[in-house]
């Protein structure tokens, strides 16, 4: 089990998710299974990130809503760094070929 913490930014995003009737239940679902180390369903689209969010991995709750997190196996801990929409991160992450480790498209 992976020890959470949150960083402020990830609290301002979660206050000002709560006014825009996003589905908290399933962020929580969802943040509960990468704390127990449990794979993510495909439907989530769990994927890494590159550029500012190098390290980062990003998993989708609804279509348009993200949640950014980060991963220290070592340390055994897991920050969740950010959640929002797309066009908050779209200049700044994207989508990584795990195979080819070439960029194929913008989250």
């Amino acid at each position: 089990m992976l020890q959470p913490s949150k960083t402020k930014q990830f609290e301002k995003d979660h206050k000002k998710a709560k006014k825009q009737d996003r589905d908290f239940d399933e962020l929580l679902y969802v943040m509960n299974l990468l704390i127990k180390e449990i794979s993510l369903d495909v439907k989530y689209k769990d994927h890494h990130l590159k550029g500012k969010w190098v390290g980062c991995r990003d998993c989708h709750m609804q279509n348009d809503w993200v949640l950014i997190y980060r991963i220290n196996k070592e340390n055994k801990t897991i920050l969740f760094e950010r959640i929002g929409s797309h066009s908050e991160y779209s200049n700044n992450v994207y989508l990584i070929n795990q195979r080819s480790k070439t960029i194929i498209g913008m989250s």
